[in-house]
């Protein structure tokens, strides 16, 4: 996707149900972050082994509710999509890469989710975000592109480390080219900001990590394999529905901030 261009199409496909419990994918997602101390419970190191193990469905199921800035997205998809629980694996699945279930969230359900948390709390600041509720979709990088402040800070001037937490905070996409031990080698676009937009970039190389002290979320990586990747982790193999659905939820949300006028989300942090 280029600056000003029209997001891509999603793909046609329902959500399928995964093998992997809810709770545990959740919790692949939000252990990166978690272990940087942003979001979550303060046991990083257990809520790792937990994730990994996934034997605590209950515990995990649990410590997903402390996540303040995630499930609501969950709770809001669920309830759109007249399912009971937030953390059933299509919802969780839709929240953090995408899937049928986010386009059945009307805007106007996102916009007054948005109202309810933020905006009432932190006044007319919020109101620049509200309009990017119609573009966008609940995926996990609508909130970091439209609520965090990072946008608006690169907007206000600010240089480097905002974009480095954009690009780091979203759930982004690689191809694995080579694996060791601990960490694999990826192929990924990097977001860039140009003209006060952000956009994605030719594809570098970057490195993250897949396990920690035996314990990990995705096992057998191989070169060619599509992984998702939250901060310096891969968190899941990608299939080609769901890649395809990361890509078109990602485009789906550059534009809807990108639409945006400036300041946009720099009245947030008073920038």
């Amino acid at each position: 996707m280029t600056s000003g261009a029209a997001p891509d199409e999603a793909p046609h496909r329902e959500p399928q149900g995964r093998s992997v419990p809810g709770p545990v994918l959740f919790a692949r997602y939000a252990y990166p972050p978690n272990a940087l101390g942003y979001c979550g419970p303060a046991d990083s190191a257990g809520f790792l082994g937990m994730a990994s193990e996934g034997a605590d469905l209950r515990g995990l199921s649990r410590l997903a509710t402390q996540f303040a800035g995630a499930w609501p997205y969950l709770q809001l998809i669920a309830g759109c999509n007249g399912i009971a629980e937030p953390l059933d694996p299509r919802v969780v699945e839709a929240y953090w890469t995408g899937n049928e279930l986010v386009t059945r969230v009307p805007p106007s359900a996102l916009a007054t989710s948005l109202d309810d948390r933020f905006e009432r709390r932190d006044g007319p600041q919020l109101g620049h975000v509200m309009p990017a509720a119609p573009g966008g979709v609940p995926q996990h990088n609508f909130h970091v592109f439209a609520v965090y402040p990072w946008l608006g800070l690169l907007r206000s001037g600010m240089d480097g480390p905002p974009l480095e937490v954009l690009d780091r905070c979203r759930i982004r996409w690689g191809h694995v080219e080579a694996v060791t031990a601990d960490h694999v080698t990826v192929r990924s676009r990097r977001l860039r900001f140009e003209d006060s937009r952000l956009t994605l970039g030719a594809e570098q190389i970057e490195h993250a990590r897949h396990s920690f002290e035996s314990q990990a979320f995705t096992t057998d990586l191989r070169p060619g394999d599509a992984v998702s990747l939250h901060w310096d982790w891969v968190c899941d193999r990608l299939s080609p529905e769901s890649l395809g659905w990361l890509r078109y939820c990602t485009s789906r949300n550059l534009h809807a901030v990108n639409a945006l006028a400036p300041p946009g989300p720099a009245a947030v942090c008073g920038a």
